[in-house]
This record gives C-alpha cells, structure tokens and sequence, in this order.
C-alpha cells in the first residue's frame, strides 16, 4: 500500500517537473551545440538547481501534508494511510520534515531503509525509526491511533492453581 501510495505521489510531482524538465532540455538542447565551455557550466548549474528544487519541492509535499489534518500525502489518503506518531497523534512540521531526510537516507543505502518495513514488528522503515513515526491504516479521526488491549489471560492463576 506505501509503494503504491509512493507511486502515486511521484505521478502528481511529475506532473509537474517533466513539463519544466522538458522545456529546460530544450533550451540547454539548443545551447549545447556550441561546444561552449560557458554553456557547458551553464547546463551544470541548471542541472544543480534542478536538483535542489526537486528536493524542496517534495519536502514542503509531503512535510506539509503530513502534519496537516490529512496526516498523509494525496496517494496516502488516497489509499486510506496516514502518518502518526508512536501514539497514534498527528506529528508536527518538524517530525514529518526528520521523516522526509530520513527516506532520503533510507534510500541512500540501498533501499534497505524501505525493505526494513516488512521486517519490522510495526511496519516501519529506517526514516520511521529516526523520526519516531509510523503509518497506519484509517482515516484521520483527529482521535489518538489506540493499540487493542491484549486479550485477556485464561490460566489459572499461577501459584494459586484451579479453584
């Protein structure tokens, strides 16, 4: 369901970088048949404030719209997820901005700050440990994510034994 969600959030951001990204090809395109070494820095600093932009452009996405009442991206809430901290509460600016770095390390490694959400007992990748979050399913309520009580213990009563 997060791939999925993740999927989804990528088309909607790329609706909006690959017009940008074409039109900038375009142009850096049409400046590369110089063989100028000016154009050549040029096309290298575009490229790099491409990459910045990319990069803040998502954190204010999806920092924004996790602390916001959605609690979850638009491929989140579209598919039922949400973002909460350990006990269940809406998460800050701040936290979902550690969540968003840390999917970048999480990534960084190969991948295995994501696989971890399969292995792990609360679904949690490496960039949910660092920020102290998790992703559950529902709705946003505005009520605290409660865990069930355990159920309840049918022994008999240790030392005591049966009656």
């Amino acid at each position: 369901m997060r791939f999925a969600a993740y999927l989804i959030d990528s088309m909607i951001l790329g609706l909006v970088f690959v017009p940008v990204g074409f039109v900038l090809g375009i142009i850096m395109a049409a400046n590369a048949e110089s063989g100028d070494d000016a154009t050549t820095a040029l096309i290298q600093v575009v490229n790099m404030v491409i990459n910045v932009v990319s990069i803040f452009v998502g954190w204010l996405y999806q920092s924004l719209l996790e602390s916001s009442s959605w609690q979850g991206t638009v491929g989140k809430k579209l598919l039922g997820l949400r973002v909460t901290d350990m006990h269940g509460n809406r998460i800050g600016f701040g936290k979902a901005t550690g969540r968003y770095f840390g999917k970048i390390l999480s990534g960084m490694i190969c991948l295995v700050g994501f696989i971890m959400v399969a292995f792990t007992e609360k679904q949690q990748g490496l960039h949910d440990m660092l920020a102290g979050t998790l992703v559950v399913t529902g709705a946003a309520t505005g009520e605290p994510y409660r865990e069930p009580p355990p159920p309840p213990d049918f022994g008999y009563g240790g030392a005591r034994g049966p009656r």
